[in-house]
């Protein structure tokens, strides 16, 4: 073979090579010196906006949150004594309350921050329960939450530098579920932290949560809040802030800050089916906990407004048979005797709208108005009666330590002589004191029926006119279709307690 005829080929083949090096090390692979510099590509980068960091905030913050320990003395018992807690799965046996626990934690012996300790000197078990706190002065005042502390006898609290301290419970508040602990430090200034404006908090804010879930000390979550005013059943004053950020057992008592540092609520309860954490947990707002926290730390307790009277809300249905322009305000059931209320001479019907020119936007409301009041304040209160409204003056009393229970233990002889309502769907008869008319049956298919009335129920009045018998109804429904309503306020008496309900007026 000619060697002359390669040359090309091979010519050919070498080339190739140095191109394909030249593009190695334009791709990094190699260098190769051609004479120009290599070409290189862009990293990847993304112009988005930039998500705010809590750093900041936390690094702040977190001395002034603590973890609460606490450990309560019990007595000796039989282990076969009965236990509020021995349902068969650790819950109450009670259908209501175990639901309320299943569904709202707040931190009862049946979570995992409750640990049985043996105690070295009588090997007698020694419950301890751990929550979280923050310091809001510098001389040790701590807030927590009260159910994290009742029934406790002994207190510590852990800062976050590990320190322990002992504390001494300064005061508790059942109905907000707040606690005041106070800690020697023996002249140490502690880092603190203020209340939040709770006007200036939104939805959709962002909070970071800090505090002691399960046990663990010193853990941060960040969420935002998701709603305002959420009422979950837990006492007369509901008004808590919900808010996404993970908050578990552990976490009540501790601290929800805004970016600034500020304290917009206090953790209290989650929602949790599984007792977990669900991404649904409850913060008792600045504004309450500010008010509270400063009683607390005064007198020890909190004294509240009192006007003694049970009521009920203001539907659609109760408005327009009452003839407001829209469903706001508290109706009133009852005065109870001897109360603020009935001294006044506000009765049952009456709709309470404002408290010293404040609206009263629903029952909530109205407790939360009176109960920011000193007992003694002298109130202005307007109430819609007769279809115009009034305003009477209300000395303030001091709410009751404990509700009033009202009695059953009147029997109510049976009815003798039945009367039909035919439109209203109702059997009556005559009461025997003859104030009311006893139902005696309810027409299943009825608006009654729908309403809740039944059997038992005692009628005691038709639009604030008390009812002696059923022409009175008759006459009261006739009016309220002349005066162009549809319907009527009915008042019933049920085991001694009251409530109106509102029925169609019958079609001519």
């Amino acid at each position: 073979m000619n060697t002359a005829s390669k040359l090309p080929r091979t010519r050919s083949r070498l080339s190739a090579a140095a191109a394909s090096l030249a593009i190695a090390g334009a791709i990094g692979f190699g260098a190769v010196t051609t004479g120009t510099a290599p070409v290189l590509a862009d990293a990847v980068k993304v112009e988005a906006p930039q998500v705010p960091s809590f750093a900041d905030v936390v690094e702040h913050v977190s001395p002034a949150v603590v973890s609460v320990r606490v450990k309560a003395k019990i007595q000796p018992a039989s282990d076969d004594g009965p236990d509020f807690f021995q349902g068969p799965d650790g819950l109450p046996d009670n259908p209501q309350l175990r639901r309320f626990f299943k569904e709202f934690h707040f931190g009862d012996r049946n979570d995992n921050r409750w640990h049985q300790r043996r105690d070295r000197r009588g090997d007698k078990p020694r419950p301890v329960a751990q929550g979280s706190g923050f310091f809001i002065s510098e001389d040790g005042y701590v807030v927590t939450n009260n159910h994290v502390v009742e029934e406790g006898s002994a207190f510590t609290v852990v800062t976050d530098d590990g320190k322990e301290l002992d504390a001494k419970l300064i005061g508790t508040d059942p109905r907000t579920d707040l606690a005041v602990l106070k800690v020697d430090g023996k002249g140490q200034k502690f880092t603190y932290v203020d209340f939040a404006d709770d006007s200036k908090v939104r939805v959709g804010d962002w909070v970071v949560a800090v505090g002691n879930p399960f046990g663990l000390g010193g853990t941060v979550t960040a969420g935002i809040i998701s709603a305002r005013g959420r009422d979950i059943g837990a006492g007369p004053y509901d008004d808590f802030i919900q808010i996404d950020a993970a908050v578990n057992r552990g976490n009540s008592g501790g601290p929800a800050f805004n970016l600034s540092g500020q304290v917009v609520g206090i953790n209290t309860a989650i929602f949790s089916p599984s007792g977990g954490n669900v991404g649904i947990a409850f913060a008792i707002p600045a504004s309450t906990a500010k008010m509270v926290v400063q009683d607390l730390m005064k007198d020890g307790s909190v004294e509240r407004g009192w006007l003694g009277v049970e009521i009920q809300p203001v539907t659609d249905d109760i408005a327009e048979s009452l003839g407001l322009s829209s469903a706001k305000g508290a109706l009133v059931a009852s005065s109870q005797d001897g109360s603020p209320a009935k001294k006044a001479g506000i009765v049952p019907g009456d709709v309470i709208t404002q408290v010293d020119g404040k609206d009263v936007a629903s029952t909530k409301e109205l407790a939360r108005l009176i109960g920011a009041y000193a007992p003694g304040k002298s109130v202005d209160v307007t109430v819609w009666r007769n279809g115009k409204a009034e305003t009477v003056k209300v000395d303030l009393g001091t709410l009751p330590k404990s509700d009033k229970q009202a009695s059953n233990d009147d029997q109510q002889s049976a009815p003798v002589k039945p009367d039909s309502l035919a439109d209203l769907g109702l059997t009556v008869t005559k009461s025997d004191d003859g104030k009311g008319l006893v139902v005696t049956d309810v027409d299943p298919d009825s608006d009654a029926a729908d309403r809740g009335i039944q059997a038992g129920d005692v009628i005691t009045a038709v639009n604030s006119q008390d009812v002696a018998g059923p022409d009175d109804i008759t006459k009261a429904m006739a009016e309220a279709a002349k005066a162009g309503r549809k319907s009527v306020l009915v008042q019933i008496s049920r085991d001694d307690n009251n409530r109106f309900v509102a029925l169609p007026v019958a079609k001519g």
